[in-house]
């Protein structure tokens, strides 16, 4: 496993006040990770005629899979854990590139989802990529929810990429850094 990258993002400071943090996700956030991963296809495994074991083993190695995958093929990326008060709320991995801030997972607690976090963070993550002159890239399930919020930020469809649509915000006012 690579070590951390240092952070690449601060949240912004409406949800600084409000009790929210980034951290650097650690071992001991797995269990809570693997929660947030399952709550995220949720809805999805409802169509599926299996138990709920079959679901939770289906879903432990997908997670499994996922994260030994942004381990070991996004080597720059940072693993934040979102927090509210302490507690675990999300999650948050960037990875920087060159001529864009790459939002790699971005997934929020149930119960955080639809206040306007998400958007606080996209919005922050689109501050921060034109000072530095890039954009803000996401790959989206294309039945993802999160989907009308980024087309509603500005971002465009890049790449169809079977069940994902790459995706891309640019800054109107910054000339992307190119070498």
């Amino acid at each position: 496993m690579t070590e951390p990258a240092p952070p690449v993002f601060s949240l912004p400071a409406a949800l600084l006040s409000s009790g929210f943090r980034l951290r650097p996700e650690t071992e001991d956030d797995v269990p809570f990770l693997m929660r947030l991963y399952a709550s995220t296809r949720e809805e999805e495994l409802k169509l599926v005629p299996w138990s709920d074991e079959q679901k939770q083993v289906f879903l432990a190695s997908q997670f499994r899979a996922q994260r030994h995958h942004y381990r070991t093929y996004i080597p720059n990326c940072s693993f934040e854990v979102l927090t509210l008060d302490a507690e675990p709320a999300g999650r948050l991995y960037l990875e920087p590139r060159q001529t864009q801030l790459r939002i790699v997972d971005i997934a929020l607690t149930p119960d955080r989802r639809g206040q306007g976090v998400g958007t606080a963070i996209v919005r922050a993550l689109q501050t921060t990529a034109r000072a530095g002159g890039r954009g803000v890239g996401i790959m989206v399930e294309k039945f993802n929810p999160a989907l009308r919020l980024y087309r509603r930020l500005g971002f465009t469809d890049i790449a169809d990429r079977d069940v994902y649509l790459e995706m891309e915000w640019l800054p109107q006012d910054a000339q992307l850094n190119v070498a």
